[in-house]
């Protein structure tokens, strides 16, 4: 599975996402179009109903002869005419005194011959009267033109998915693709393949940090494996020059051991190059003392110049957080901002040593930040509730690998405040 199925893993499940967008999208489609052609059918009926409400409003009017259909009630109905009869003038519509107040209607008259007209018309019978109304299809052309329309509109916006999905697949899942591998590579040591794309502007920050962090690693590898090759060189040297007065010293002592050695001046003489040897011996235990004892830490900083709130915004965003989630009360008090000169990175450092040493060796209520000017400098101090140290172990909290003896219990290395007060 591995790297292969990491990778595709991340495809499949693109792959799921753009297959559920465009089903949702389809089943959207297919209700719309289920809705515009029910309303197309209902348009291209909609003069059938028209027709049938003029015959029956007629019908219920039969008793007035002369009654004015009001045609702005239809969409589809141009005109009702009455055939000529003995009861009213020959040729006059019966829709003619309500048409000519009509908003956009117009009632024209069927003209000389009552089954004639450039219209489509229907003849129904209403009382004794046959009635000639004339209708229109227009309005299903207009409704078949806003389906079309509609439909543009639905292709562009399927068009304008897939563009940002195919967008959302190269400016982002390829890359993150390429990049899913990247921290296990660096887990496993691979720390010489350079990461290219810098100016993604999605992941530019994040690249660019990747590859920081991969040069950091790859000169600390640099140094482990330069220090681990002094040391080997180191202590193969050191055990070649102990081993001249240690033989001597065996030497020596089997010597005297078997009496070999008569004259009283004689044994002084050996006794005295014994204390030679031994000397010997413990400078050069001492060079061992003093080399673990050197710097194993690089405490190198950059120069540079950064304002104080900008490292205690860092701190107390961090702490805020992690310290709310376990209970413990975190104050930060009052101050003036001013420009710091050193490295922002190694102050936070410390800051955070010191802090974590406040939540390890405390009582857990209380944690607190002050800040006061003495003599031309800002103090800044930590202060935790909980046991503190003597007065004896106090001269020793910055010495590499000291623990006090509230440390019984704990987890640590004794490396916090000695790393602190280097960093300072």
């Amino acid at each position: 599975m591995g790297e292969y199925g990491n990778k595709n893993g991340i495809l499949h499940a693109y792959g799921k996402l753009c297959f559920g967008i465009f089903m949702i999208l389809l089943l959207v489609i297919a209700a719309a179009e289920i809705v515009m052609f029910k309303s197309l059918n209902e348009s291209i009926n909609l003069y059938k109903v028209e027709i049938g409400r003029v015959e029956n409003e007629l019908n219920a009017h039969a008793d007035h002869p002369d009654y004015p259909v009001d045609l702005s009630q239809y969409k589809t109905i141009l005109g009702v005419y009455a055939q000529a009869g003995s009861e009213t003038d020959s040729g006059k519509s019966a829709s003619q005194a309500g048409s000519e107040t009509d908003s956009g209607k117009s009632a024209s008259q069927a003209g000389p011959d009552f089954f004639k007209s450039d219209n489509a018309y229907v003849i129904r019978t209403a009382g004794d009267r046959l009635y000639h109304i004339e209708y229109s299809t227009d309005n299903t052309d207009e409704h078949g033109r806003m389906i079309v329309v509609a439909n543009i509109v639905i292709g562009v916006i399927v068009l304008l998915l897939i563009c940002i999905l195919l967008y959302l697949y190269v400016a982002i899942i390829k890359h993150f693709k390429k990049l899913s591998d990247y921290p296990r590579e660096l887990a496993k040591g691979n720390l010489t393949t350079p990461l290219k794309e810098k100016r993604n502007k999605y992941f530019g920050q994040f690249l660019w940090g990747l590859d920081m962090l991969r040069e950091s690693l790859e000169a600390e590898k640099k140094k482990n494996l330069e220090y681990q090759k002094e040391k080997g060189v180191f202590l193969l040297s050191l055990s070649h020059d102990i081993k001249t007065p240690l033989s001597a010293i065996k030497l020596y002592a089997a010597a005297l051991s078997k009496n070999l050695y008569k004259d009283i001046e004689k044994q002084k003489e050996v006794s005295a190059r014994i204390g030679e040897n031994a000397d010997e011996i413990e400078g050069y235990v001492a060079k061992v003392v003093t080399a673990s004892g050197e710097d194993f830490i690089d405490f190198t900083g950059k120069d540079g110049e950064f304002y104080l709130s900008e490292a205690i915004g860092e701190v107390k965003g961090y702490y805020s957080d992690k310290l709310a989630d376990i209970g413990t009360e975190f104050a930060v008090g009052e101050y003036t901002d001013m420009l710091m000169s050193g490295e922002k990175d190694r102050f936070v450092e410390v800051l955070q040593n010191i802090l974590e040493n406040a939540i390890k060796y405390g009582d857990g209520r209380r944690i607190g930040v002050t800040f006061e000017d003495e003599d031309g400098a800002r103090l800044i101090s930590v202060v935790n509730t909980g046991c503190m140290l003597s007065e004896e172990e106090l001269g020793h909290i910055f010495d590499s690998f000291y623990r006090g003896s509230n440390a019984t219990g704990r987890s640590g290395s004794g490396l916090g405040l000695y790393i602190c007060k280097k960093l300072m």
